[in-house]
């Protein structure tokens, strides 16, 4: 099996992964799945797509993280290790889908307008 690649994005993150046949290693910035998410519910989130295919020990993945906070980071990493996944089978699609690890969640951060403390926050009314 070469190299599949894919690219998963969410709020300011991007996840560019790197899947080859191996043991399960998933290597982040040149860390490790536990070193780099601590908690146990983003390394949850990370490995739904592989649990749910039931292949986690089968693929070694490479990831370049960048941009964004740790949730985001998370959720970008489960979209792209999803759309990895398809191209090596497209016959898991459907069943990603289902889950919802297929589709790239489109909500970003409102900015700041001005002449406003905050995106939709106004300054106090003051009538006199």
């Amino acid at each position: 099996m070469e190299v599949v690649t894919a690219l998963g994005r969410r709020k300011a993150a991007v996840a560019r992964i790197y899947v080859t046949e191996g043991s399960g290693n998933i290597t982040i910035n040149k860390r490790e799945l536990k070193e780099y998410f601590p908690q146990e519910t983003l390394q949850y989130v990370v490995l739904q797509p592989l649990n749910l295919l039931n292949v986690a020990g089968q693929y070694d993945i490479k990831v370049n993280l960048d941009g964004g906070g740790f949730n985001g980071q998370a959720e970008a990493l489960r979209l792209a290790i999803s759309r990895a996944m398809v191209k090596i089978d497209p016959e898991n699609k459907p069943e990603l889908k289902k889950a919802g690890f297929m589709t790239r969640d489109p909500r970003e951060v409102e900015r700041k307008k001005p002449g406003q403390p905050k995106a939709r926050k106004r300054f106090q009314f003051s009538k006199r």
